[in-house]
């Protein structure tokens, strides 16, 4: 009977890992979707005003606005800066790091009010300076949706301009590089990106007929018209998945894009594991919109189909279908990582880690769903955002 439930166990393990690198979008080829080609000219580039929401960001909020304003766009591009009540003196260093560039007439720097109910703070913020911008005598032609601690280097910019105009997109999003130097960005980051793609892979997204819809929140390039005709970001106000919320609103109007780019990096900095798992806890359970059976669906489905073939390969002596299809399973996994593990410049090594790292996303899985029933579900400097229904 153990012998039949093992066999079972490893055949579908491995037949998920069959279906995930045949046909799940090729999902773990990450080189295929960082292909920004080179900008071509256009009489007149399209302007292009860029929103940023910001609390207690002063670590990284120079770099930014030095890197974004900064950028060799060839039409207009400014900026508005929303200071979401920052105790760190956010708003003083943006408009000192703009002014050392030149470029203090291109940033706006505004002070965020009171978050409002069925609102999450971001989304208020980003409101906000959305309001700024369709208040000016002149529209832009797209709204750049970025983070406080992205960093934009090259020609990304005129490239993401680019690649909307030429394919007439209503969304053109990069997946940020995140930071990854720590033991605790090592082990969690690349996973991060690669489960995000395999949830929403990029080939998907950006086909005009596949439902898939997603983006990444630190680098959205939307059409002005686009997101108007959406309701603006209202119609997603109590999203704590913002990004993908936007890119599935923004792709009723239009085809997206997503992609990948070494040109937009996160300077954020996660040390520990308990940082990282903080960013992982606060929206994981909002992913599986807050269904207890579906966490209890997802857990049992990672522990075989991650978890399982580890110790049947091992424990297995070498021997039988089941010792064999396990190890399989565990080489494809690892296979599957390396092409992520590349990217971020890791050691292969990593590959075979995959189960214990897919184990700590369970943890914090199931964390977030505690943190949920404990009314602190969405936890993100100092707000308690999931399923908001009153003011923070």
């Amino acid at each position: 009977m153990f012998a039949d439930v093992t066999l079972a166990i490893a055949s579908i393990a491995f037949a998920v890992w069959v279906y995930l690198m045949v046909a799940r979008g090729g999902f773990w080829r990450m080189a295929r979707f960082d292909d920004l080609a080179p900008a071509p000219g256009f009489m007149a580039w399209p302007s292009v005003a860029v929103v940023v929401p910001a609390r207690d960001e002063a670590a990284g909020v120079a770099d930014c606005v030095r890197s974004v304003l900064g950028q060799p766009y060839p039409g207009e591009l400014t900026m508005v800066l929303v200071d979401d009540h920052s105790q760190d003196g956010t708003a003083q260093i943006a408009a000192q790091a703009a002014a050392a560039i030149g470029a203090a007439q291109r940033l706006t720097v505004l002070s965020g009010q009171p978050l409002p109910q069925g609102w999450t703070g971001k989304l208020w913020a980003v409101k906000q300076g959305l309001a700024l911008v369709e208040n000016r005598a002149a529209q832009p032609d797209y709204i750049l949706l970025t983070d406080a601690d992205i960093v934009y280097s090259g020609d990304v910019v005129t490239r993401l301009v680019a690649r909307a105009q030429n394919e007439r997109l209503a969304m053109t999003s990069i997946m940020a590089k995140l930071r990854c130097e720590s033991f605790a960005e090592k082990y969690l980051i690349p996973a991060f990106v690669f489960f995000f793609a395999m949830l929403y892979p990029f080939a998907w997204v950006r086909r005009r007929d596949r439902a898939t819809a997603a983006a990444a929140g630190g680098c959205i390039l939307a059409r002005w018209e686009a997101l108007r005709a959406i309701g603006g970001i209202e119609s997603i106000r109590g999203a704590l998945i913002d990004d993908c919320a936007l890119g599935a609103k923004l792709k009723t109007q239009g085809p997206v894009w997503l992609g990948l780019s070494q040109h937009v990096r996160s300077t954020r900095a996660s040390d520990t594991l308990g940082e990282i798992g903080q960013m992982i806890s606060r929206s994981a359970y909002a992913q599986l919109r807050y269904s207890p059976v579906l966490l209890i669906g997802v857990i049992v489905v990672m522990a075989i189909v991650f978890l399982a073939p580890v110790p049947i390969a091992l424990l297995g002596h070498g021997h039988g279908p089941a010792c064999v299809l396990a190890a399989a399973a565990w080489l494809a996994m690892a296979l599957a990582f390396q092409p992520t593990l590349r990217y971020y410049g890791q050691s292969a090594l990593w590959g075979a880690a995959l189960p214990a790292i897919a184990f700590a996303y369970m943890i914090f899985t199931v964390n977030s769903a505690v943190q949920h029933f404990q009314g602190r579900g969405g936890m993100w400097k100092g707000r308690a955002q999931a399923q908001v229904s009153s003011s923070q």
